[in-house]
Formats: C-alpha cells, structure tokens, sequence
C-alpha cells in the first residue's frame, strides 16, 4: 500500500503578505506548480513540490489554476497586479512583489 502523507494546510507568509497555502498531501510531483511560476517559488521534489521561496508568491494564481491535485491556493490577483503593472511602466524584466513594492 502507498504511504501517503497527512495533509497539511501552511500559511506561507506568517507576515500576510501573501495568501499562498499548499497541502503538500495532495500534490502528485507533476512540476506543473515549478513550471508556471514567475518567481520560482515551489520546485519539484523527490516525492512532492518543494517550496523554495514562498515569500517571494506575488499572487498571480498560474500555480493553483494548473495544479490537477488541488494542492494549492491563493487569492489571486490579491498582490501581483501592481507589481505587474510597475513592471510594465518602468521597463522591467523582473516583477516582483512583497513589502517593498510598490510603496506598501
């Protein structure tokens, strides 16, 4: 029989910064999450995604809408869209997004 791990809900940011969650009991390794992000935030691990850098989540959403398993969440639109949009205007290749953006 499999082992399959108990799954967890983590609140990534204990600083609200972002509202990423991941039930890392659910994800099935497909790299989908790692493949999709922006800012490198989950990986793919041995048996399951790896968060590499959850405090660097800018909330865009791409990793929940292509996880098959539902292992995870975040109100997207929530942190990415000024970061996006500060982005565009100052000519920028790298988005990014937390307390220092943006004038929060």
């Amino acid at each position: 029989m499999m082992d399959i791990p108990m799954m967890t809900v983590e609140k990534m940011d204990e600083n609200g910064v972002n509202t990423l969650r991941y039930l890392p009991g659910r994800c099935v390794n497909c790299g989908r999450c790692s493949e999709v992000c922006p800012h490198r935030v989950f990986l793919a691990g041995e048996r399951r995604a790896v968060l590499s850098s959850p405090d660097q989540c800018m909330e865009c959403g791409a990793c929940m809408l292509n996880c098959p398993a539902g292992a995870i969440m975040v109100d997207s639109g929530v942190g990415c869209a000024a970061a996006m949009i500060k982005a565009a205007l100052t000519g920028s290749k790298e988005v990014t997004c937390g307390p220092d953006c943006c004038g929060r």
